[in-house]
């Protein structure tokens, strides 16, 4: 398989990602649960909007909804999640520890890439950094 036919099979678009964290991040306030009108306004967006990608979200097995349309994160969904900001700050620990990179720009890069690096890869780059700042140290 060619390698740009990767980016096809990855398990989340950029905007799934950021509506199970906004689901994750509503429903630690709300006990849980998060309503579409709060995901949309939290991610600036439509309650249509919202309710497309949380049908696909929800057949995925990655939330679960219940009365008045409000939804959470799934055990799935809450794994992915977590994975997701681990990568994340990785990601940004990386880009601002080794290669120097503003604060800024390591916030919005390590967001355009948080889902597109596979768990694999991220585990190896936190391994990395330990061992790069552990050498520092010394």
């Amino acid at each position: 398989m060619e390698t740009w036919k990767h980016f096809e099979a990855n398990q989340l678009t950029h905007s799934a990602a950021h509506h199970l964290r906004a689901i994750q991040e509503l429903g630690a306030k709300y006990g849980g649960w998060a309503r579409v009108t709060d995901i949309a306004q939290d991610l600036g967006v439509t309650r249509g909007t919202v309710s497309i990608n949380l049908r696909s979200l929800k057949k995925r097995g990655l939330v679960m909804t219940g009365e008045n349309r409000m939804v959470k994160l799934s055990p799935r969904g809450r794994l992915l999640v977590r994975d997701i900001r681990t990568k994340k700050t990785v990601i940004k620990s990386f880009l601002t520890t080794v290669l120097g990179v503003g604060e800024r720009y390591a916030e919005v890069d390590s967001c355009k890439i948080e889902h597109l690096l596979s768990q694999r890869t991220g585990v190896r780059l936190a391994q990395w950094l330990v061992k790069f700042r552990q050498g520092r140290r010394a």
